[in-house]
């Protein structure tokens, strides 16, 4: 199937995978999951001196709460890691993207509906449909950024990946706001609007899929095709040590990510355990104010970006994050000092995640191998949140608060600013790089 770089409709459709997935990291990973689960898992233990207990077991080992579904998260993201790399070979030599993704649509939208049936006291069920959710989400995506450089040209990039970070902002905000006004309205148990997400999530994908192309190369694949996988990823890791600019943009990414990533996976949690007077109405309204400030800022740092440059934009960008980390920490305690961060929050997330997705699409080579590169950015991603999820847990669990943990965030942050100060403008790029 050929398509034409900039066609509307094909990046209209493409952009709308961000309406459709972006309902889980929003509704499950930071709104209405992390308060039902710690709301859930808490008990009240009565004895001489009656306590709140945040603690549950698991294969015979005593966690807490937030720091297991931390644990869970990490878990995710190394096993996607691993399977990334190899099934982007595999694709990029059988020419499935396309098949792939909605593989990972459809493992991660059923097990957002199997949230429903979530239960403390078979817990094992239930952090396996975490476990799921969260690789059917980040899987799909490997396959999903490697359509960028296919269907939008390099001057375009940034425009095209905000649009996409943009509508997702938008759509799942908008869902959002319909489970809370059953919730409050019309009595729904939140265990329901974990249904709305499956549902949502590989509903709004068919208008990406009967879009997207599958075999944009027309490969004809022939003999085993693991073996040829592994071999088309050899090539691009081989390729890759032959491009030091790529190599340290994605070691500053690795980085950043760390950061970034954690602080949208556990912010709820982290209010939930740490703010003073916040309830779940406040907490969900953060979270709105997180999502539609972050729709301004990643068509705002899409606009710096054309002016300074995607790596100025991106230092600025880090270097603001370093001051929302630092911040937290030493001030914030009260619900108003919160709904602050959250807005800046919005409006650096947006601005990260959509310029770290173009940036490395224009610093890409001419290849048709998108998937298999995009893998490599993916991986450097999810081991980055592993760390940033683990380190998070761990010190959580060594110091018994979360507000320490934020002082492991710092050190990433700090690491990949310096590390982009130092990745210079390849000589073929736009002038806007």
């Amino acid at each position: 199937m050929e398509i034409k770089k900039g066609d509307k409709k094909i990046i209209n459709a493409w952009a709308f995978y961000d309406w459709a997935n972006s309902s889980y990291p929003l509704v499950i990973t930071a709104a209405i999951f992390p308060v039902y689960y710690v709301a859930l898992t808490t008990n009240f233990v009565k004895g001489q001196i009656p306590e709140i207990s945040d603690r549950v077991n698991l294969f015979g080992h005593s966690f807490k709460n937030t720091e297991l579904y931390d644990y869970v998260v990490a878990l995710s993201f190394v096993i996607v890691s691993f399977l990334a790399p190899f099934l982007s070979g595999i694709a990029d030599y059988i020419g499935n993207k396309k098949r792939f993704m909605q593989f990972f649509c459809y493992l991660g939208s059923t097990s957002c509906c199997s949230l429903f049936f979530f239960n403390p006291d078979h817990l094992f069920w239930g952090m396996l449909s975490v476990l799921l959710a969260s690789v059917g989400f980040w899987g799909s995506l490997v396959f999903y950024n490697a359509y960028l450089p296919e269907i939008a040209n390099p001057e375009d990039h940034d425009k095209v990946s905000a649009k996409g970070f943009s509508m997702g902002y938008f759509g799942s905000a908008l869902l959002l706001i319909l489970n809370l006004v059953l919730m409050s309205q019309f009595k729904m148990p939140p265990k329901f609007s974990f249904l709305t997400v499956g549902i949502w999530w590989a509903g709004f994908a068919q208008i990406t899929f009967s879009k997207l192309p599958n075999n944009l190369y027309n490969h004809q694949p022939k003999g085993n095709f693991l073996f040829k996988g592994f071999n088309e990823l050899a090539l691009v890791w081989k390729d890759l040590q032959n491009q030091p600019i790529l190599k340290r943009y994605l070691t500053s990414f690795f980085l950043y990510s760390m950061g970034v990533q954690t602080v949208m996976l556990v912010a709820v949690m982290f209010a939930k355990k740490e703010i003073k007077g916040i309830n779940d109405a406040n907490l969900i309204i953060s979270v709105l104010i997180i999502q539609f400030v972050g729709i301004v800022g990643s068509v705002l740092f899409s606009r710096l970006s054309s002016r300074l440059g995607n790596i100025k934009a991106l230092g600025i960008s880090i270097f603001i994050w370093i001051g929302i980390c630092v911040g937290t920490y030493l001030w914030v305690y009260t619900p108003l000092h919160f709904y602050i961060v959250a807005g800046t929050v919005g409006m650096v997330m947006g601005g990260i995640q959509s310029l770290s997705r173009s940036t490395y699409s224009k610093f890409l080579p001419e290849t048709e191998d998108h998937a298999s590169y995009f893998s490599f950015y993916d991986v450097c991603e999810k081991i980055g949140i592993v760390i940033g999820m683990f380190s998070f847990g761990l010190i959580e669990g060594l110091t018994g608060g979360m507000r320490n943990s934020i002082l492991a965030l710092v050190v990433f942050f700090v690491a990949g600013f310096l590390v982009l100060l130092t990745v210079p403008k390849p000589a073929k790029l736009p002038s806007n790089v």
